[in-house]
């Protein structure tokens, strides 16, 4: 008996022959239709071929927000190519562990990293290498084959998460994970024939790579900007007809200090907050002004969101992620035994959109996935409604005393200081208590507070065992590409301090 094989029609192809002249991407100011953009996909796929790239070859690529990095990933998913998506904020010493571990074919690179692009080929002498310039201006191989089909179970994409301790593991994700994700989306937010994605958020990572993938599935206009910006993305959403964008919570704390007393037009409907617990101050402030804002938890290895706050309980069940997609299930285990509602305990989860595993490491594929459910090592509780509320990373959680303490509360609670803009906790060990807190803050601009006058806050809102042993100030809080508070960078901090 032989086992079906699940295909589609090339996505943007079939998008660009359903809606040919509807607005597709507008990057730098300037519009490009769907058919517009297939042209341009195939044109590098032709390129990307005359460099020896074809079907069943590995890509891995250092690329930026950018109309071009667009074209170069439908280009390379028009070929057959899987493409391995590297993050330019790492050093050349990590990206050249990545493209060695994923057993790249070849590197393309934007030009402005080019001396990472050339460090990693030093290490790696056999890797092809090629800048984006180089792809632009090489002829056309008009003999390639331009995949008219996916497979949806096979690899698309492959990102490399950060990993708390030892190296980093790449999260393998299939055209059917991308599929999924778009449909449990969609089928949670709606869409609109007047809808337009707001992209700030960088498209190695799947936040931003999702965006794309909504895009030609949903026949929807996206804005893409190289770089985030409070200043412009508000002024996108209030002058530019953006009705949904995809933050972080640092995004939407700088956004909300820009836009001051002013407010959002009726057409912006969707602040799709992401990237771990969001502080309550916040999310209530968000609620004052009336911005709609949808809480969401989701990963790398679930092809972004997986549970998401629908739109009719983002006012009563503030602070909550939601429930699971429609697509997706959600539960939550201790012990190996599932947890009844408000019990904390790991939060797992199954679904279409999650993650066959990781590449090359079948030990950690099976720790994480058992009978189709991935352990995501997070930490959370449903209610008695069956709404999900992320406590915190299991990694990040650590025990003071015998007591169970959540970085994210008590980062929540500094931050809700009128001299605070973010802060960040983590932990140092302790001869009496084992573990005990301590905090990092980030003041807003021309604002003083002492460490005294923070710890005695902080002593007013939580128990003492939650109260930070020492508070240090900083100019900024280590952050990766995707914009979530590095922690065990701050414990470096920490150890040294």
């Amino acid at each position: 008996m032989t086992t079906k094989v699940e295909r589609m029609p090339n996505w943007l192809k079939k998008r660009a022959q359903l809606t040919p002249n509807r607005p597709a991407i507008e990057f730098d100011e300037k519009i490009y239709t769907f058919l517009e953009l297939d042209l341009l996909a195939e044109s590098t796929a032709r390129k990307a071929a005359a460099l020896g790239l074809q079907q069943g070859n590995t890509c891995a690529v250092l690329i930026r927000n950018d109309i071009r990095s667009v074209a170069l990933i439908h280009g390379l998913f028009y070929l057959g190519v899987r493409i391995v998506m590297l993050n330019h904020r790492l050093t050349a010493n990590e990206l050249t562990w990545q493209v060695k571990d994923s057993q790249a074919d070849q590197l393309i690179f934007d030009a402005v990293f080019s001396e990472k692009g050339k460090q990693v080929q030093r290490q790696l002498p056999l890797l092809k290498i090629a800048s984006m310039e180089v792809v632009q201006q090489v002829p056309e191989d008009n003999q390639a084959r331009i995949i008219s089909e996916y497979v949806m179970d096979e690899t698309a994409t492959i990102m490399y998460t950060s990993g708390t301790t030892g190296n980093p593991k790449g999260v393998i994700q299939t055209f059917g994970n991308h599929w999924w994700s778009a449909i449990g989306s969609v089928l949670n937010l709606g869409l609109t024939e007047k809808d337009c994605w707001y992209c700030g958020v960088p498209i190695f990572h799947i936040s931003g790579l999702s965006i794309l993938m909504r895009n030609m599935i949903y026949g929807m206009k996206v804005v893409l900007a190289e770089k985030f910006s409070a200043i412009e993305a508000n002024k996108m959403i209030q002058e530019k007809g953006i009705t949904i964008i995809s933050v972080v919570t640092t995004m939407l704390n700088r956004m909300i200090q820009d836009l001051g007393d002013e407010g959002y037009p009726a057409s912006f409907r969707c602040m799709l907050l992401g990237g771990g617990p969001a502080p309550k101050y916040l999310l209530e402030e968000c609620k004052a002004k009336q911005i709609p804002v949808y809480q969401t938890y989701g990963m790398t290895e679930t092809a972004s969101q997986i549970v998401t706050l629908s739109p009719e309980d983002s006012l009563e069940k503030l602070g909550s992620a939601g429930k699971a997609l429609f697509p997706s299930q959600l539960r939550i285990e201790i012990d190996g035994h599932e947890a009844g509602p408000n019990e904390h305990g790991e939060i797992v989860v199954a679904g279409p959109n999650v993650t066959s595993g990781y590449l090359n490491q079948m030990e950690a594929t099976e720790k994480a996935i058992k009978d189709g459910w991935l352990y995501t090592g997070d930490i959370g509780y449903l209610d008695s409604e069956g709404f999900l509320f992320v406590m915190d990373r299991r990694c990040d959680l650590l025990i003071s005393g015998g007591e169970n303490v959540y970085p994210a509360e008590i980062e929540a609670v500094i931050s809700k200081h009128p001299a605070v803009f973010e802060s960040g906790v983590t932990s140092i060990e302790d001869e009496k208590w084992g573990q005990v807190p301590i905090a990092f803050v980030v003041t807003n601009k021309n604002h003083v507070v002492t460490e005294e006058e923070l710890l005695m806050y902080v002593k007013e809102n939580l128990a003492p065992y939650k109260v930070p042993k020492y508070i240090f100030f900083c100019e900024e809080l280590p952050r990766n590409a995707a914009n979530k508070l590095m922690r065990r960078k701050l414990k470096e901090l920490g150890s040294r301090s």
